[in-house]
């Protein structure tokens, strides 16, 4: 999954959700360096990106990409499922998204010094262009693939997947919805566990 539904299967606790959002920028038992609230957020999203890449609505969506974006399709899916995150926010949360991203800024800003530095480098940018909230529109996804293949160097061409995108709108939708409602179960079993085992 991308940024938006890391930070919505955290929960509540602002920590837990720092540490998820960042846990990209942390490898192997590095995460054991950060605070235990921090920890437990690493944690979570690495069972959230197993979990994910297992089940077989997310797979049946990277096999609809694979033939023009090879081992890219998984990316692509995760922010494909980000825009319907976002666009269907109101299914999912009652506070409205734009206050919901405005305080998750806050909290970044406030815990900058528990990032890693490659998120402490990025959050700035992020909320300049404030990337959270425009994955709720398909040109905003444009935006987000075009600098994704960039940092490729071109070699992606993840910048024309939102044509498959458009094409399979409503399959991708379907199935987005279907798998979430998966998702957001296992994280809310995922995160008492993890609390238990941190003792939070």
């Amino acid at each position: 999954m991308n940024f938006l539904a890391h930070i919505y299967l955290s929960g509540d606790h602002k920590l837990i959700t720092i540490g998820n959002f960042a846990a990209d920028g942390v490898r192997g038992n590095k995460y054991k360096t950060y605070p235990k609230e921090i920890q437990a957020g690493i944690m979570l999203h690495r069972h959230i990106d197993t979990f994910t890449d297992a089940h077989p609505l997310f797979r049946q969506c990277t096999k609809r990409l694979h033939r023009g974006y090879g081992h890219y399709s998984g990316v692509i899916v995760d922010i494909f499922f980000d825009h319907f995150l976002a666009k269907n926010w109101k299914t999912y949360s009652d506070v409205p998204l734009e206050l919901y991203i405005s305080n998750f800024y806050k909290d970044l800003i406030e815990n900058l010094d528990n990032l890693p530095p490659r998120f402490q480098a990025l959050t700035p940018i992020m909320i300049e262009d404030n990337w959270l909230l425009s994955y709720a529109t398909i040109e905003g996804i444009q935006k987000v693939l075009n600098g994704m293949n960039k940092r490729t160097e071109g070699r992606s061409k993840m910048n024309e997947a939102v044509n498959e995108l458009k094409e399979f709108y409503e399959d991708f939708e379907e199935d987005f919805t279907l798998f979430f409602e998966d998702l957001m179960e296992f994280s809310r079993l995922k995160r008492i566990e993890i609390k238990n085992q941190f003792k939070i």
